[in-house]
């Protein structure tokens, strides 16, 4: 059985509307852990395929692509277009237009009304 962050980290990718985007450390912080960013990458890398995350719609604190690779930069980028979402400087989203606003479906416990 997963831990309560783990599920709550899944829960929240699953529920990314299309044409927006979440942050590593904003998924973290909203399920409990602020700095565990680096775990949410992990869990993703982990548990896409198993629980049918979109992935594509996780990207960094600075609104880029995190993959290393070009071609999985190319691939998510595709994607996030396919989407609606507008490249600004190649591979940089503009997180005040794109970056989804959970935060209105959080109640003040911090339980998710998904």
């Amino acid at each position: 059985m997963p831990s309560e962050f783990t599920q709550d980290v899944i829960k929240i990718i699953q529920n990314i509307p299309v044409g927006k985007v979440l942050t590593y450390g904003k998924i973290a912080k909203l399920a409990g852990n602020p700095r565990a960013a680096r775990q949410v990458s992990w869990l993703l890398h982990s548990s896409t395929k198993k629980y049918n995350l979109p992935w594509h719609r996780v990207i960094n604190s600075k609104g880029k692509i995190a993959l290393k690779s070009e071609d999985g930069k190319d691939y998510q980028k595709i994607l996030l277009e396919k989407e609606g979402i507008k490249f600004v400087d190649n591979n940089k989203v503009d997180l005040k237009k794109y970056l989804w606003d959970i935060d209105s479906i959080v109640n003040i416990k911090g339980n998710f009304n998904l």
